[in-house]
């Protein structure tokens, strides 16, 4: 092939014009997404108390299909870039291709699931029939139909692996428009639909997704040119590249996966003080979307630059990319704990908040968001853990920030029983994983200066 392919921008383009370059995209498309989120629950909040406390209640397992396919997008993504830094195109079809089939395969996974896991999980959580009927009305289709989130999540990694971040902005931005428009027809009735409460919530998320996820195939064949998908390695995944991908993705998932579990076991500590705390918790979760999406987004961006340039052996290329990214995120991260702590009554309100659930969401929001430019810093630091072959550094530091620090001093607080203690254990674990991302960064930081000048393998 002649001139010049897209992905060879990661390895020459200036470094900080890159950063922006590859994350600005990604960002604007994860901030429609945190929207939508948002939105949903906001139009849900205004149908029914309760129906906002049951999608506060699905977080967990919605959470748990979104850490798969994260997960499987992040190796995939990562092994993409590292192959073409390489020069090894063939691998990095072989690998793209793998990880679609993987995530049909884990859609298919979570659609079983759905049969045997819904109505137990919610009388677990809820003593209130009708808190209860909604989750359920709403987890099963989110379930049944899910396909779209896996689809969409592996369609856009696999564009933003090669530097085609507007593209995948495109297919992220459209899934999340469908979304916005259907969520207060399919929740009110309107245009003489049905009112289907939060089961109309789920129905035009799925909707979304599908839309987002056939989009990024599409947008894939047409104009990703990097890499040759191949239909044999779709239907059946090589075993070498799953090993690969789930090597790289497995901290990813385990990652996202303890953050269900964590929100699951909160939801069962603050049951023991009201719904409201559960509520207000739920709320929580869904404004701090606005906060990590964009954080993410740069994640995203830097994955691909990190993994091209750490294959290609351009070890000051990878230090001054993370020099932007960490910056980036202090910034941005302490502007928002900023805006929660002079806003958060006004945040509350979005969600038709009652005056049980302000007032314990007042001291929640404020006491959480002091740990938001801790959490940027930990962030940035998995991002570089994975793309040099380090992942479960930063698996091991959610599992101490969220198993060892977050949950037992939850626990603890908890029996002064005064809620407002709880919400302290959040920033105590920020500030113990933001030490420990600090030591092992330090560590990987000797490993990259050693590989400096070594001519790329392969």
């Amino acid at each position: 092939m002649s001139g010049k392919i897209e992905s060879e921008k990661m390895g020459s383009m200036p470094v900080t014009r890159l950063v922006f370059n590859m994350s600005l995209p990604i960002i604007i498309s994860m901030m429609v997404q945190a929207l939508y989120n948002v939105v949903d629950s906001i139009f849900v909040g205004q149908y029914n108390t309760h129906a906002l406390e049951a999608v506060s209640l699905a977080f967990p397992i919605q959470n748990l299909m979104i850490s798969l396919a994260v997960g499987l997008g992040v190796g995939t993504n990562a092994l993409v870039a590292r192959h073409l830094g390489e020069r090894r195109r063939d691998r990095a079809g072989d690998v793209a291709s793998a990880g679609i089939g993987l995530s049909v395969i884990g859609y298919a996974a979570f659609a079983v699931l759905a049969i045997f896991i819904i109505k137990p999980f919610f009388s677990m959580q809820t003593g209130i029939p009708e808190v209860a009927k909604y989750g359920e009305e709403y987890l099963s289709v989110a379930m049944f139909l899910g396909i779209g989130i896996f689809i969409e999540i592996i369609g856009e990694r696999l564009l933003q692996s090669t530097g085609h971040t507007k593209l995948s902005m495109i297919s992220q931005a459209t899934g999340a428009g469908i979304n916005i428009i259907l969520d207060p027809i399919f929740i009110f009735g309107y245009f003489g639909m049905p009112a289907m409460g939060a089961r109309g919530a789920a129905i035009a998320t799925v909707i979304g997704q599908i839309a987002a996820g056939v989009l990024s195939i599409i947008l894939n064949v047409k104009f990703n040119k990097d890499i040759q998908l191949r239909i044999a390695r779709i239907i059946k995944p090589v075993g070498e590249d799953v090993a690969q991908i789930f090597k790289i993705g497995l901290p990813s998932m385990i990652l996202n996966a303890i953050m269900s579990i964590v929100v699951f076991i909160m939801n069962l500590i603050l049951r023991g003080f009201s719904e409201d705390a559960i509520t207000a918790y739920g709320i929580f979760f869904k404004l701090i979307s606005f906060v990590y999406m964009p954080i993410f987004g740069l994640n995203s961006g830097l994955v691909p630059i990190f993994s091209y340039n750490y294959g290609s052996r351009q070890i000051d290329r990878i230090h001054k990319a993370y020099r932007v990214g960490i910056i980036s995120a202090l910034v941005f991260m302490g502007i928002c704990t900023v805006v929660f702590e002079i806003f958060a009554v006004q945040l509350l309100q979005l969600f038709s908040a009652t005056e049980s659930v302000t007032s314990i969401g007042l001291v929640a929001l404020r006491i959480m968001a002091i740990g938001f430019p801790l959490a940027g810093v930990e962030i940035i630091n998995s991002t570089i853990f994975q793309s040099a072959g380090n992942p479960f550094n930063s698996l091991l530091v959610t599992i101490i920030r969220q198993g060892v620090a977050l949950l037992p001093c939850a626990y603890l607080l908890a029996q002064t029983g005064n809620v407002d203690n709880v919400w302290w254990a959040i920033p105590i674990a920020e500030v113990t994983g933001f030490i420990l991302s600090l030591i092992f960064y330090g560590k990987l930081r000797k490993k990259l200066n050693a590989l400096a000048g070594e001519a790329p393998p392969g």
